[in-house]
């Protein structure tokens, strides 16, 4: 069974820059439509029932907006 994870972005911190989203081998993020404060599009979590916490979207973010949790039970 594969692991499974939850990833969390913060949204303001976030300046849109997507390495996250060609980072993740599962396709569990995209850009959002809506507008952060400083008038970027974030990323954000659109399929987290995928998420298998390899944690590459955390290691290639440049702001270290991103949080990944490994989630009890997965194997």
């Amino acid at each position: 069974m594969a692991k499974r994870g939850r990833v969390e972005i913060d949204r303001e911190l976030c300046k849109g820059c997507f390495l996250c989203i060609r980072a993740c081998p599962v396709k569990v993020l995209e850009a959002d439509t809506e507008l952060n404060a400083s008038g970027s599009h974030p990323s954000k979590p659109v399929n987290p029932e995928k998420c298998i916490a390899c944690g590459n979207c955390y290691e290639v973010c440049p702001d270290i907006c991103i949080k990944i949790f490994e989630l009890e039970g997965a194997a």
